[in-house]
């Protein structure tokens, strides 16, 4: 299991976060390895029906062994009305990662019955829900859904799924579902939640997944799902911030607590205005480069 890693500031590194197949025991292994911020053992789609029992014995073994340092290790669970579900959770519960992963989540009322039976299952107070926001109704309701639990923690964008609900295209810049990521990340802000952008398909083209990375940087997202390791190097250097970003807040605080000190109200940096939403986000971007030192990937 992962450690905590959370800074002062409540920021944590999420920068990539990596699906990597349960029944697979070798990948499992492997993942100790990996300089990704987070992990995803993917009990659902990565894993065959005849295969989903074993592989659940084998990822919740694996989560309770450890081994995988500071990196976030999360368990991705069938959704709600498979077969599968009940029995994922509770073994999610008992295994304790830092995190359970939530397919096909619509609703609040899906939150709080997820909250419900890992609480009852036994599950540690650190082990957080992430909500996989994937369907029309999802971003339509997304508000409801991170606002329903104090447990819930992550919206992940399953972009795949919601490219299928809508018919739409998957193309570059990602035109068809701006709207549903814009609606999820209003949601997870207002609610005071971290969001991850969903995956990128084509594992040979570098350039097109870096330039998606991009967009979901200025977006806002906090990170990205990932499903090949040769996707972790560019995600984690353009979701960190460039030294000349940790420079710049780094000029804009001191300023501002020159300026304070001397009792003086306006402060420029650069050329540049510099107000409290200024010094909030440079204390932001500063935690964030602390968070990513602390990880060590």
């Amino acid at each position: 299991m992962g450690a905590t890693g959370e800074t002062p500031a409540g920021v944590r590194a999420r920068r990539s976060v990596l699906y990597m197949p349960g029944a697979n025991a070798r990948a499992l292994e492997k993942a100790a390895s990996l300089p990704a911020d987070g992990l995803i053992l993917d009990l659902e789609d990565a894993v065959a029906p005849d295969a989903k029992e074993a592989a659940r014995e084998r990822v919740a073994a694996a989560v309770a062994t450890g081994g995988y340092g500071r990196r976030e290790v999360t368990i991705r669970v069938n959704g709600p009305g498979t077969q599968w579900f009940a029995d994922d959770l509770r073994a999610a519960a008992q295994a304790g990662p830092d995190a359970v992963v939530v397919p096909k989540v619509e609703s609040a009322d899906t939150v709080r019955e997820v909250e419900r039976r890992l609480e009852a299952a036994g599950a540690p107070d650190h082990t957080a829900i992430w909500a996989m926001v994937e369907t029309p109704r999802a971003m339509l309701d997304a508000r409801a859904v991170a606002g329903a639990s104090e447990r819930l923690t992550v919206l992940v964008m399953g972009t795949n799924d919601l490219a299928k609900e809508l018919h739409a295209a998957h193309v570059p810049g990602r035109a068809p579902l701006l709207t549903g990521l814009s609606l999820a990340l209003l949601a997870a802000r207002e609610a005071g939640k971290a969001i991850l952008d969903g995956v990128f398909n084509n594992v040979k083209d570098l350039a097109g997944f870096e330039a998606e990375c991009v967009q979901g940087q200025q977006f806002g997202f906090d990170g990205k799902t990932l499903i090949h390791p040769s996707q972790i190097e560019p995600c984690n250097r353009v979701f960190a911030p460039a030294e000349a970003e940790v420079d710049r807040a780094r000029k804009i605080i001191e300023a501002f607590e020159a300026a304070a000190r001397e009792g003086r109200g306006v402060v420029t940096v650069d050329g540049r205005m510099v107000e409290n939403l200024h010094v909030e986000e440079a204390r932001r971007v500063l935690a964030l480069a602390a968070a990513v030192a602390d990880s060590g990937q």
